[in-house]
Order: C-alpha cells, then sequence, then structure tokens
C-alpha cells in the first residue's frame, strides 16, 4: 500500500489549497482515509478522515474551512483547504488504516489507528 501526497505550496492567509492523496494497493471506497498534519514543534494532529462509506469527520479547528472528499474512480482523496491562516503551517500526510468495510462513522483521530502513511507536503501559509 502507498500513499502519494501532493498539492501544497506558499500560499498568503486567506487563500485556498487542495491537496490530493493518491492510494494504491488500497480501494479508498472500502478504508478510511484520513489527512494529518504536523506543525513546526507539536506532534502530528489529526485534520480530517472519510470512510469507506463517505462518512467524515473534519477537527474542529479546521471545520468549515477544510473538507475531505474522494473520487473512488481516481483511487485519491482531497483536502480542500480554504481561507487558510499561518497557523495551518505545517507538513500534511495522509494515512490509511483499519480493515476493510469497517465502521461506517467512526474515524480515529489516534496515529496508532493508521498503518500506512504518505510521505507528506509542505504547505505554508504566509501572513
Amino acid at each position: 500500500v502507498q500513499l502519494q501526497a501532493s498539492g501544497g505550496g506558499l500560499v498568503q492567509a486567506g487563500e485556498s489549497l487542495r491537496l490530493s492523496c493518491v492510494v494504491s494497493g488500497r480501494d479508498v471506497s472500502k478504508y478510511t482515509i484520513s489527512w494529518f498534519r504536523q506543525v513546526s514543534g507539536k506532534e502530528r494532529e489529526f485534520v480530517a478522515g472519510i470512510t469507506w462509506s463517505g462518512g467524515t469527520t473534519h477537527s474542529d479547528y479546521v471545520k468549515d474551512r477544510f473538507t475531505i472528499s474522494r473520487d473512488s474512480d481516481k483511487n485519491t482523496v482531497y483536502l480542500s483547504m480554504n481561507s487558510l491562516k499561518p497557523a495551518d503551517t505545517g507538513i500534511y500526510y495522509c494515512a490509511t488504516g483499519g480493515s476493510a468495510l469497517g465502521s461506517t462513522w467512526y474515524i480515529s483521530s489516534y496515529l496508532a489507528g493508521y498503518e500506512y502513511w504518505g510521505q507528506g507536503t509542505q504547505v505554508t501559509v504566509s501572513s
């Protein structure tokens, strides 16, 4: 299983980015896929996740600004980020874990809940 994250870059506060996570070796329509981020000096934290059935969860600090979605035909999961803030600066990782066709609603926010991780993509938001 491999995950390839891309789409990061340097933007100004208030602008938007869309991250992509191309998954190989695992069908995104059968597994949970999530995004995490690591801000400098802090532990990696959960951002958003989508279950195999399309159920989504977004962390409180990105709710109403970020949206996770997927394209099953492309086996790709996206993270659309609007109204970006300097505090959103960090490395964004996609990850997958759990069993196929598991929970339709529960999405783990813990690192231990994910077996496979992408390499990360850098997002930098300037003020």
